[in-house]
């Protein structure tokens, strides 16, 4: 997995029927569709070479240094917000088979501490054993590095807990039942406050009813006595996504599901200019690089789920449809992380990644920051977001530049799937814009509190979520 210099491939780390061919081509995976075809399930990470940037990571890719800088971390890591007593609950298929040891060298590389624990489970069954020439297992090996290590960088107290499933979805509903009964498991045994998921489906593979019952670890998630935090990629190909081949994108607009869920927050991906020392040498743009694939950030109007209540103050934009992202963090290729891994079927060592697979475990590791702010875990924060952003709060910086229209050549033509252009207040291409996270923690822990004590004091309190 570890890209050559100067090499201008990337690979899509997907979870993927097709083969996976070294550096090149978008792997995926299959799940339920019409006409009993899978459905697609995705994992997200991009891998690439980058141009020569501002860094000092071993692979050329921005460190957890500039990142913390670039998110305004620091000030909450030095005032004791690091996550202690909190867990991130990360969900992977197959999970990787070194990544203990690639987070310690991680870890040592950049002078960060170890979790306070690192807690493996497969509560959907046993994992079968990784076979290096399983394209899916390398894939699956890579999203797991990216997702471990970079909630880490965010929230270094903070115990990690890999969820890992037996089954990747290429058949039917072979892989999501596991990843429900999987998280169903661990929010009954309140394993963490935050969930982190890199992964979707594209809404119109899913056959008409097969999406519901899916959606029963959302639910309980959202339940009071839960109160859990749901995050997912909002996908990497703009305005449009994978049919149910994997061969072919859709040509008109599509959203992914969990994204789409108005139980989940939904993150899309930025291209985060930075210099050395994590300060940013442009403003935060829409990530869009242009290719066949493209890679840029997946937003749009789900077909599955109306407008939630939390979005009826963008009613102008989502019209009577759930729209995605919510938020949207660091993902470009040209700008991407370092990673180290060292599982077989991938050159061992430094490599970059990028994608929304980069930007969800960023944000879920400054929910779990919140969540220790806050004295609790928050749970469904898409109420409190919405909030927060109609009173122009300081946490919640809009992002005006960019587009996640894409262009792409597929069946000898050249293809354009119009977007959102990215603008003042809610739009499809970036959501309600980025944090900062000194601010948007504390922010978010304050209003978090104040509903607490409303409840407390029998008043009745705001619903927040839809």
């Amino acid at each position: 997995m570890r890209v050559s210099s100067g090499s201008a491939q990337k690979i899509a780390a997907c979870v993927a029927a097709a083969a996976l061919t070294a550096l090149a081509g978008p792997p995926g995976a299959a799940g339920p569709a019409p006409s009993a075809k899978p459905a697609v399930v995705r994992i997200y990470p991009q891998v690439r070479y980058p141009s020569r940037q501002a860094s000092a990571a071993p692979g050329g890719g921005y460190t957890p240094a500039q990142i913390r800088a670039a998110y305004f971390v620091n000030p909450l890591l030095r005032s004791g917000i690091t996550g202690r007593g909190q867990s991130i609950v990360i969900v992977d298929s197959f999970g990787s088979p070194t990544i203990r040891h690639d987070l310690r060298v991680f870890d040592r590389t950049f002078a960060l501490p170890a979790p306070p624990a690192f807690l493996i489970i497969h509560p959907a069954g046993p994992i079968p054993g990784f076979r290096p020439g399983n394209q899916q297992m390398v894939s699956w090996a890579a999203e797991t590095t990216l997702d471990v290590e970079w909630a880490h960088v965010m929230a270094p107290r903070a115990r990690i807990v890999l969820v890992q499933t037996p089954v990747s979805e290429n058949e039917g509903t072979s892989g999501f039942p596991q990843i429900v009964k999987a998280e169903k498991y661990v929010i009954a045994h309140r394993l963490g406050g935050v969930i982190s998921q890199s992964f979707g489906a594209t809404e119109q593979t899913f056959p008409k009813g097969t999406l519901a019952p899916l959606r029963g670890a959302y639910l309980q998630a959202a339940r009071p006595a839960s109160n859990i935090t749901v995050v997912s990629a909002s996908g990497d190909f703009g305005a449009t996504d994978y049919q149910t081949s994997m061969s072919l994108l859709y040509t008109r607009q599509v959203t992914s599901w969990p994204a789409s869920d108005p139980l989940v927050t939904s993150i899309g991906g930025l291209n985060v200019r930075l210099n050395s020392r994590g300060i940013r040498t442009a403003p935060d743009r829409v990530w869009n690089d242009p290719g066949s694939p493209p890679g840029a950030g997946g937003g749009g109007r789900s077909v599955m789920f109306g407008r939630p209540a939390f979005q009826d103050r963008a009613a102008g934009v989502v019209r009577r449809h759930r729209g995605v992202p919510d938020l949207s963090m660091s993902a470009s290729c040209g700008h991407p992380v370092d990673v180290y891994q060292s599982f077989p079927g991938a050159a061992a060592g430094w490599t970059v990644i990028c994608g929304t697979s980069e930007a969800t475990p960023l944000f879920a590791g400054v929910i779990a920051l919140a969540d220790q702010a806050a004295g609790h875990p928050i749970g469904p924060i898409d109420g409190y977001l919405y909030k927060l952003a109609a009173r122009r709060d300081r946490g919640i910086v809009d992002i005006v530049r960019g587009t996640n229209t894409v262009t792409f050549q597929q069946g000898g033509r050249t293809v354009v799937v119009p977007g959102w252009r990215a603008v003042r207040g809610y739009d499809l291409s970036s959501g309600l814009g980025t944090i900062n996270a000194h601010w948007f923690v504390a922010d978010l822990a304050a209003m978090v509190k104040a509903r607490g004590a409303a409840r407390r004091a029998g008043r009745l309190p705001i619903r927040l979520h839809g």
